[in-house]
């Protein structure tokens, strides 16, 4: 069905300033929205209070409003422009909880407004903690699958207490209702814990309430994203496997897409519960995010939550895949469905087409506690993580290395001289999640546990654990090779090594292995990211770099300029810099020049696949960006 022809303008309300949990991906797929709501012919009405956006530029939308994103300041701008709906699926938890309120209050029904993306009762029964849990008990009996951990809902104090011991004791986890990364929640092993974190969960949520939850610390996670329009063809975007068990929140771990250590079997089973979840709250012109746990032991699934809403994941997703999620779920929000929309990289398939993945993408968290010497490193359900960068590669020891390296922090990259730690102490160490615990379990395996003395410590699951070893061999490989051949150092290429890493291992500078490698003719290829495993051809030129066989980029015909991204946000080098990439590579584009960008960072519009004429997605470090210049030349 075509778009409907009963709205006209739209409000779109934004995420607000940037905090952890809420960052630049909002800017992304507000941006996105706008521009699609605004090419359809629709008055786009904005309200965000963060001037560092794309999204807040007078040519984004119609009227842009600067001003707080509260229901008080929004039923003003409601009252002033009159808007016939207002989409509050792009704008996080913010715009999320500001849209309900509204509704609540009974603005959007003295003013016509009708919610598009997602109607309140679909919202609610995805937020709402005990609502949520009546849909997966439903979806269970329908699917014969997953199922909500044992819980019970508290909205005081001496309910949080009672409730413990009818889940059987401790530990317990402490969920609260509408927040966004995780606030307010967190696992508790003893009364003196759960005061402290379920007295800051009923504080902070909107609603007094906390979900107090039986631990299922140690368990597999993994995220479905979802989209489904009115005619109830849904898709499911992409999987993601967070590299850490249970216990730390999917912000602040390394993730994988696609999932890598599911059976099909076990993949089909998430597919059939996330499909009739989504049916099951109801949301009919959007997308959703679905967290899962499974048991390693006996394959029992856990539904978690879900967000009835474009989320961090979502930015992910749509990088990962080439699928524009915000763009995709502005469009069904105004009446059209999955078939009717065509793939702007292959120009061939309709969004209908599930996206296929031919190579494996590593998001990893960037942190900030180098800033805050007092804080906490011990990473916990709730978010602490301050930007991200992500690397696509053919394989995951590819990827992995890749992502560590875009991280632009120092002992961020696996290193593998030095002196040998005491092996009990650092498996000790590994057992508490923090910051660096990847590369705690590195040196652990160079100090000489087994893979059966990592998964018993971290409960990382074998098969990253395997790969991880598989990486230490071949540093192994390289240190007792007589000298760098071509099969030695083409090997360590192809799982993610860099000069600098391979310098290292040898006692050489990074130039020496550099000039070997060109005299060599090692150089790496550009693959294309295509969303459909090279079955039809990509029109937009999104790539990535792999040490394969064949280079997908095509010859340039006009003068191009390459512009250097920020990489992953981090405190002091935000969303700012991104905003100035986007408006050079504008800029530039109207100067008559081909732009190119390089990034890594997957919350930004820098690094949406048609802000640029080519973007690389790649680390931003000085033998990346010189194998980008050489390609281009």
């Amino acid at each position: 069905m075509p778009k409907r022809t009963d709205i006209q303008s739209v409000l779109v309300i934004g995420s607000g300033p940037i905090v952890i949990g809420q960052a630049a991906e909002f800017d992304y797929s507000g941006t996105q929205a706008c521009r699609v709501l605004k090419a359809e012919g629709l008055r786009v009405i904005l309200v965000n209070s963060n001037p560092a956006t794309i999204m807040t530029d007078p040519e984004i939308a119609d009227a842009t409003y600067v001003e707080p994103i509260t229901p008080e300041f929004v039923e003003k701008i409601i009252e002033k422009e009159r808007p016939d709906a207002l989409l509050p699926t792009l704008g996080g938890q913010t715009a999320l909880n500001t849209a309900i309120s509204l509704h609540n209050n009974g603005v959007l029904e003295k003013y016509g407004v009708e919610l598009i993306g997602a109607n309140v009762e679909a919202i609610n029964k995805g937020e709402d903690r005990d609502l949520f849990k009546e849909v997966v008990e439903e979806v269970r009996r329908k699917t014969g699958h997953g199922e909500s951990a044992r819980s019970v809902i508290c909205h005081s104090m001496d309910e949080v207490i009672a409730g413990v011991d009818s889940l059987g004791g401790y530990p317990v986890v402490v969920r609260p209702s509408f927040t966004m990364g995780g606030a307010g929640s967190g696992f508790a092993h003893d009364e003196e814990e759960l005061r402290r974190i379920a007295g800051q969960g009923l504080t902070l949520s909107p609603t007094t309430e906390v979900l107090l939850e039986e631990s299922i610390l140690g368990w597999k996670e993994y995220e479905l994203e979802l989209m489904r329009d009115k005619n109830d063809n849904v898709v499911v975007v992409c999987s993601i496997e967070n590299f850490d068990p249970m216990g730390v929140h999917t912000g602040d771990s390394i993730t994988v897409a696609p999932a890598m250590t599911l059976t099909d079997r076990e993949y089909q089973r998430l597919r059939d519960v996330g499909i009739a979840i989504i049916r099951e709250v109801g949301v009919d012109t959007g997308g959703c995010n679905i967290q899962f746990a499974i048991d390693p032991v006996d394959g029992r699934v856990i539904v978690i939550e879900m967000n009835p809403r474009v989320s961090r994941s979502s930015a992910l997703a749509s990088k990962a895949t080439g699928f524009p999620i915000a763009k995709i779920a502005a469009k069904l929000a105004v009446g059209y469905t999955l078939d009717e929309i065509p793939n702007d990289i292959t120009e061939k398939t309709p969004a209908s087409f599930e996206p296929t993945l031919d190579y494996v993408v590593v998001k990893a968290p960037r942190f900030a506690f180098e800033k805050f010497p007092s804080a906490d490193s011990t990473l916990t359900t709730t978010m602490k993580s301050v930007g991200e960068a992500m690397a696509i590669g053919r394989n995951f020891t590819e990827a992995l290395q890749k992502a560590l390296r875009s991280l632009e922090k120092k002992g961020s990259q696996f290193t593998f001289v030095g002196e040998l730690g005491d092996k009990n102490a650092l498996l000790a160490e590994a057992a508490r999640p923090t910051d660096g615990r990847i590369n705690t379990v590195m040196e652990a395996i160079r100090a000489g546990a087994t893979q059966e003395e990592i998964f018993a410590s971290t409960k990382i699951d074998p098969w990253f654990v395997d790969q991880l070893f598989l990486i230490k061999e071949i540093a192994d490989e390289l240190a007792e090779a007589p000298e760098l051949t071509r099969e030695v150092l083409a090997q360590a290429k192809r799982h993610g090594f860099s000069d600098v890493q391979i310098a290292e291992i040898r006692g050489l500078r990074e130039e020496i292995v550099r000039e070997v490698r060109y005299a060599l003719d090692l150089r790496p290829v550009y693959k294309t990211v295509d969303t459909c495993a090279a079955e039809f051809a990509a029109k937009t030129p999104y790539f990535y770099s792999s040490y394969d066989e064949e280079s997908e980029v095509a010859p340039r015909t006009k003068p191009a300029v390459i512009i250097l991204g920020s990489g992953p946000n981090r405190i002091g080098q935000g969303i700012e810099f991104d905003y100035s990439c986007v408006h050079a590579s504008f800029a530039l584009s109207d100067a008559g020049y081909e732009t190119v960008m390089v990034n890594c960072n997957p919350e930004t519009v820098s690094t949406d696949y048609d802000t640029s004429d080519r973007l690389y997605f790649e680390p931003l470090t000085l033998e990346d960006v010189l194998e980008i210049v050489h390609a281009e030349q």
